[in-house]
């Protein structure tokens, strides 16, 4: 198969959360385990930091790599999902895995996930490990999928496990509680391996510091260790904390002496990590006049931070391009989006996508008034036409979204 048909073969014949939902979720690491033993175990030849949380934490991730790769290290970059092409979630210093590998990778284990029914996902996992392998990175940055104690990259005993923060998300998985949340993501630490928490609120923390006794794991809460942090090219006011949790990160592993990073590699990864890494869609700049503001958040952790900093800006006129997908909780994210805005209803094109009229009629309800239009970029096509040169647009809702409109 070329990686076209690969592509299509991985999309359309194996179970994808990112398309799907809920039919898509694995609710244990049977298969992964079963993959790994099949490719002869690559992660235990990996160094590795692994990066749970509901919200940050790939940015956290892009930060941690762009640090590494000024200190000189060769590093692997494995996140999810991805907004353009499936290769961004497999990097090895920023380059996409290439085309043929993917291809080769899909062609020569084709049988075996098509005997074991494996997920997009858990397939996605073994070919990134297998390529940071024949890679020979030094260091590897692995972003959770979802939660953690079930999520497939939770077969690697990394240098230190990081758990960014605690909202409520994909609740039908994980939990309805911020306490249940924070046992899934509290998962991923291990036996003797440190831990950074980056965030945390009076529900959570006695989970983290009881799963960390548990397994004798250091913990460390870095909003409470870390004061000052340094300019980075991501200016989300949300990012403030990420880097907090990258410094507090950064700084135990060099107290363990397990890597040698500079003040200097700190400063420069920080502020070179989209040049490095490539990441896109946090509070990212599209436009001037009118500003054009897209951001990934889909939650009520992450929007609350967002729509706070939107309101911040000084615009004549705003206007929201929105859509979501369809197992949000509307009437926990809808109130927090301000009514003085035009908003351009729109459905992302996947199945999991809402119903753009429906997203319209629920938005009424919260005094959120404007028109739905046929698909994402018409609805933007038309806020840009709307919009005069001191009005701001904003484009979110959905990390699919903001896929469609870079």
């Amino acid at each position: 198969m070329n990686y076209k048909e690969t592509l299509d073969w991985m999309f359309n014949k194996l179970p994808m959360y990112q398309t799907q939902g809920a039919a898509a979720y694995r609710k244990d690491i049977t298969n992964t385990v079963l993959l790994a033993k099949h490719l002869g175990n690559p992660e235990q030849y990996l160094k590795c930091i692994h990066v749970a949380g509901t919200n940050g934490k790939g940015s956290t991730s892009h930060l941690l790599a762009s640090v590494l790769q000024e200190a000189g290290y060769k590093v692997g970059l494995y996140t999810s999902p991805h907004l353009k092409d499936y290769r961004e979630r497999i990097t090895s210093n920023g380059k996409p895995i290439s085309e043929a590998y993917v291809s080769e990778f899909i062609t020569k284990n084709k049988p075996f996930f098509e005997a074991h029914q494996l997920s997009f996902f858990e397939m996605s996992v073994g070919l990134a490990f297998e390529y940071f392998v024949k890679e020979k990175t030094d260091i590897n940055i692995i972003e959770v999928g979802m939660g953690g104690r079930l999520d497939s990259t939770n077969i690697i005993t990394p240098l230190i496990s990081v758990i960014t923060n605690i909202g409520l998300d994909h609740t039908q998985f994980l939990g309805d509680t911020l306490e249940a949340i924070a046992y899934e993501k509290a998962g991923i630490i291990k036996s003797n391996i440190p831990v950074v928490i980056g965030e945390y609120v009076p529900e959570t923390k006695p989970v983290f510091i009881a799963k960390a006794k548990e397994t004798n794991s250091e913990i460390f809460f870095a909003s409470d260790l870390i004061e000052e942090t340094y300019p980075s090219a991501l200016v989300g006011d949300y990012q403030i904390q990420n880097k907090k949790t990258v410094l507090q990160t950064i700084s135990v592993l060099q107290k363990k002496e397990l890597l040698c990073i500079s003040v200097d590699n700190i400063k420069d990864g920080f502020l070179n990590v989209i040049k490095n890494t490539n990441l896109q869609g946090r509070w990212q700049q599209l436009g001037e006049y009118p500003k054009i503001i897209c951001d990934t958040a889909h939650n009520a952790h992450g929007l609350r931070i967002v729509l706070n900093q939107l309101q911040k800006e000084r615009f004549d006129q705003l206007h929201i391009v929105l859509g979501v997908v369809n197992d949000k909780n509307l009437a926990e994210i809808l109130p927090l989006f301000p009514k003085k805005a035009k908003y351009y209803f729109c459905k992302p094109e996947i199945p999991r996508g809402l119903e753009a009229t429906i997203l319209q009629q629920e938005a009424v309800a919260f005094g959120l008034i404007g028109k739905v239009y046929s698909s994402v970029s018409n609805a933007y096509q038309f806020a840009k036409e709307n919009a005069g040169k001191n009005d701001l647009i904003y484009v979110g809702g959905s990390t699919f979204v903001v896929a469609e409109i870079l």
